[in-house]
């Protein structure tokens, strides 16, 4: 006696392809390697499949994957650091030169760092002066310089902390690394507070007689707002920029910490992106101290 019911369908999702789709992805199979999928991409957006901003992020998630900790930090020795036995005085003008919103705090020697410190965490000396700065300290998380950007940004996004201090194989501290840094490798440059467009200054004051000066700030403006007269020191005349100028005399591209000397003024590198110096501390030399 035959089964009056018929079979039932197979529960497993239905397979929509026509035969001429499976015929072309058989002809034409999927990309089996990194390069080949970004090339996939390519094809993608000169298709009008995808739009370039998007086959940016793609191909950032994409290399994202074999990216370590090591390969995006910022190296110790241009890290910004705080002693915990400095004064506060000190400490916040560190925090106001450098901009940055979280510092890691050592204690005696660098590699002995003893918490994260947050800027505006320093309000609440305001309010309550009798607080010690070490009670304001956050935990800081160390990670290896192998840990993999997919599991750090992870983390990041788990524990709500943007901060990691990146320890190298022997237990030193090799550099640091915010979720900013991780997410900059998808979608580029992310506008920090340094990030001022250019319509509302170049040129702030500071503490000290010292300013901080936009890297794309023209010569002339520098040479108006400081009475100097900045020209290379070769005779050659192809620079617009303060930053031009600075790394054409240092004879490399200028990394955050270092500083030289041009007509009396010392150039201190704040913050670099892109391969240029975005802000420079800009403060008087004393006679004897000049250099350039």
């Amino acid at each position: 006696m035959s089964d009056p019911h018929p079979a039932r369908a197979s529960p497993e999702k239905e397979d929509k392809r026509t035969f001429l789709q499976k015929v072309a992805e058989f002809i034409h199979p999927g990309p089996d390697s990194t390069a080949e999928l970004i090339e996939t991409l390519v094809d993608a957006q000169d298709n009008d499949i995808i739009g370039a901003e998007s086959r940016v992020m793609l191909e950032g998630v994409i290399r994202m994957a074999d990216q370590t900790a090591g390969d995006v930090m910022v190296a110790a020795p241009r890290m910004d650091l705080i002693n915990i036995g400095s004064p506060y005085d000190e400490i916040l003008n560190i925090v106001i030169d450098t901009a940055h919103s979280r510092f890691p705090v050592y204690e005696g020697e660098i590699e002995n760092i003893i918490g994260i410190l947050l800027a505006k965490d320093l309000l609440k000396l305001h309010r309550a002066p009798e607080l010690n700065i070490r009670a304001l300290l956050r935990p800081a998380t160390f990670v290896p310089e192998t840990k993999g950007l997919n599991d750090l940004l992870r983390e990041f996004r788990g524990n709500r902390n943007h901060l990691a201090v990146v320890i190298d194989e022997f237990g030193r501290v090799a550099g640091l690394i915010t979720i900013e840094d991780v997410l900059e490798q998808i979608v580029g440059e992310i506008e920090d507070e340094f990030d001022i467009p250019e319509d509302e200054g170049d040129i702030f004051g500071l503490s000290d007689r010292a300013y901080r000066v936009n890297g794309d700030t023209a010569i002339a403006r520098v040479n108006e707002a400081f009475n100097v007269a900045l020209v290379p020191s070769d005779g050659v005349q192809d620079f617009d920029t303060i930053g031009g100028l600075v790394a054409h005399e240092m004879g490399h591209v200028p990394k955050r910490g270092e500083h030289h000397t041009l007509s009396g003024l010392n150039f201190f590198v704040l913050h670099t992106k892109g391969g240029a110096v975005r802000w420079f501390k800009v403060s008087p030399v004393a006679d004897d101290d000049r250099t350039g």
